[in-house]
């Protein structure tokens, strides 16, 4: 399992029109090829303009075909630039995870 943790950070006051936007538009492509994440989730203590979305794939080579095949779909790159024109985003961190030995994977 190769678990891909995505944390994004928002203008102040943009959040909400920026995760708008994707549930109408962005969420459809990507669920379409990545499946559904493990969490889509919205930051209550800390920074409230972040949210994070962690994805699971078997393995590298399943993130890199499914990732391609979204990023050749004409409506994942239509949200892309919806979103880019609405100017959200400030900050986006990616981070790869595998599990440990030592702990079962989630089934």
């Amino acid at each position: 399992m190769l678990l891909d943790v995505r944390i994004y950070t928002c203008r102040p006051g943009s959040i909400n029109k920026h995760l708008d936007l994707y549930e109408n538009v962005g969420k459809e492509p990507q669920t379409k090829h990545l499946g559904q994440p493990l969490v889509y989730m919205k930051c209550e203590t800390g920074n409230p303009n972040q949210y994070m979305h962690i994805w699971a794939y078997e393995n590298a080579g399943d993130r890199e075909k499914k990732r391609a095949a979204m990023w050749a779909d004409p409506d994942w790159l239509e949200y892309t630039k919806e979103s880019g024109n609405l100017g959200a985003l400030e900050k986006q961190e990616n981070s790869l995870y595998s599990p440990v030995a030592f702990f079962a994977e989630p089934k």
